[in-house]
């Protein structure tokens, strides 16, 4: 029987401990693993330190090139980790009434020099009707920035993202929409899967992350693409109920 049929036991209560667990894991090998970068740009530094007339020119010049290796493999696995430990992390969301519309266009204006630089046009329609919704800005700018990334990568030859926000339901929608390669329907099922990357060097661990958030928050992620038309990522988020007035109607005066 395994740990989830135990009685007594809830689920979240086993998941808690399951991420602890991989979370303590993940540390102790981030550890020895700085360590070890630490000692290959050492040892580079000893390397480039040998005289260049010295007949092991050529040894040393292939050791150069297979330190320079190590230290590239040791930033992917630490990257490796950190995405992975975002994913794995549980933790309670503090989340406090806010704007949309003012988180989008904060983060906006930080993106918008990596958009110049790769000749993307943002456009942004942001309705000014929204309701107020309940966010955790951190960790909701990160999953967020996290797509507008994925965006930026998908339009290697630059192009347009647009930006729109809108009242929908109970709730509000944030639409990105990118005119990058797209995703044929093979790929865009597997895109939420943890680990899944069409990227060279990717973890796979974004949009599983920013999903998680989205869902913390009480909301839903969904996208929509085809190959050569583009990407649309659809976020919602549920606004709060507005509380019931407690002040007492005023009573009119009778002439």
């Amino acid at each position: 029987m395994s740990s989830d049929d135990e009685p007594g036991r809830p689920r979240a209560e086993t998941y808690a401990e399951f991420a602890a667990l991989v979370g303590a894991l993940a540390h102790e090998i981030r550890n020895p693993l700085s360590t070890i970068r630490l000692n290959m740009e050492l040892l580079a530094e000893d390397f480039e330190k040998t005289d260049p007339e010295s007949p092991t020119k050529q040894r040393d010049r292939r050791a150069r090139a297979k330190i320079e290796l190590v230290r590239q493999e040791c930033d992917r696995l630490q990257k490796l980790l950190g995405d992975f430990l975002d994913f794995a992390r549980q933790e309670s969301l503090a989340l406090e009434p806010g704007n949309l519309n003012t988180e989008i266009e904060q983060l906006l204006d930080f993106f918008a020099p990596l958009a110049r630089e790769a000749q993307v046009e943002m456009v942004r329609y942001l309705d000014p009707e929204l309701p107020t919704v309940r966010l955790d800005r951190e960790t909701f700018r990160s999953a967020v920035l996290n797509l507008l990334l994925n965006a930026l990568q998908a339009m290697e030859a630059g192009g347009q993202l647009v930006v729109r926000t809108r009242p929908a339901g109970l709730g509000v929608v944030l639409e990105l929409i990118d005119t990058g390669a797209g995703m044929d329907e093979e790929t865009l099922a597997k895109v939420f899967r943890a680990f899944y990357s069409t990227k060279q060097g990717g973890s796979g661990l974004g949009l599983p992350t920013a999903r998680k958030i989205i869902e913390a928050h009480g909301g839903t992620i969904d996208i929509e693409s085809a190959p050569s038309r583009g990407t649309k990522v659809t976020i919602w988020l549920p606004a709060p109920p507005r509380l019931p007035t407690t002040e007492k109607p005023r009573q009119k005066l009778v002439c």
